[in-house]
């Protein structure tokens, strides 16, 4: 098999490290950026054998990358620190590596957990994911949203088998990220003028879109399939488009008092 090395960022992720090296303890090498962990993910990375960097926040698309061009191997398995493979994914990988690929990237389906249910509605399955790919041929954007993911300009394939995502566990947990990651965008988004200006373009980026996104989702792509969980993941993720573009107007007009 053609040597594969696991790229992952991560901060405080206790909980979920060990499931995810565990899924990729066959792999080549398993390189960990660690953005200031003070939970147990620093010393849980280590007893896997994966190499740890500890490096300052460079936002996510700069970490991600950081990691990328620590790996060693000719291709990259890139994961978030709450992804596992499946070991028929893990097969599946495994013998596409002992041939000839004939791409030099693959998207993976995704299964998301959420609230505790396995979602398979409103866009959230497949939830295909550029993760395997030759090294030097996806990056990400070093001015990108939290979670984002590396692009290639190349035709890529797709993997059969899905790898798992427990994405937001609990109601609290998912509003808790929402926050943070609403907060994150904030730079982004001044530096490329969503900064909702105008009482049209307001009303337009806090109101209409997050009745959009509610709508396409929950009822065109069939989100009221996964149940209450469905609901509340819609209904809440609509408003995390809301505080985006709310959060920006704000900081933008405290930039402009000053």
């Amino acid at each position: 098999m053609q040597s594969l090395s696991v790229a992952i960022v991560a901060m405080n992720e206790a909980e979920n490290i060990a499931r995810t090296l565990a899924s990729v303890a066959w792999a080549d090498e398993i390189i960990l950026v660690d953005s200031g962990s003070t939970d147990r993910t620093v010393e849980i990375a280590q007893s896997f054998g994966a190499k740890v960097y500890r490096e300052s926040w460079k936002g996510y698309g700069g970490q991600v990358n950081s990691a990328l061009d620590k790996c060693s191997g000719p291709w990259i398995l890139n994961l978030d620190a709450d992804e596992e493979v499946t070991p028929k994914l893990a097969a599946e990988i495994q013998s596409l590596l002992s041939g000839s690929p004939s791409f030099n990237g693959y998207t993976v389906p995704r299964l998301n957990n959420i609230f505790g249910r396995w979602m398979r509605h409103g866009g959230l399955y497949p939830d295909r994911k550029l993760r395997l790919f030759r090294k030097g041929t996806a990056r990400l954007a070093e001015d990108t949203e939290p979670h984002a993911t590396p692009k290639t300009a190349e035709k890529t394939g797709k993997l059969k088998n899905h790898m798992l995502h427990s994405q937001y566990l609990t109601l609290e947990i998912y509003i808790q990220h929402m926050s943070s990651y609403s907060t994150s965008t904030i730079p982004l988004y001044l530096r490329s003028g969503k900064t909702s200006a105008s009482l049209p373009a307001f009303i337009a980026n806090t109101v209409l879109n997050p009745l959009f996104t509610f709508f396409y989702n929950y009822v065109l792509r069939g989100g009221f399939l996964d149940g209450r969980e469905g609901l509340l993941f819609h209904l809440y993720h609509s408003l995390y488009v809301s505080w985006k573009y709310a959060k920006a107007w704000k900081a933008s007009q405290s930039l402009a008092s000053e």
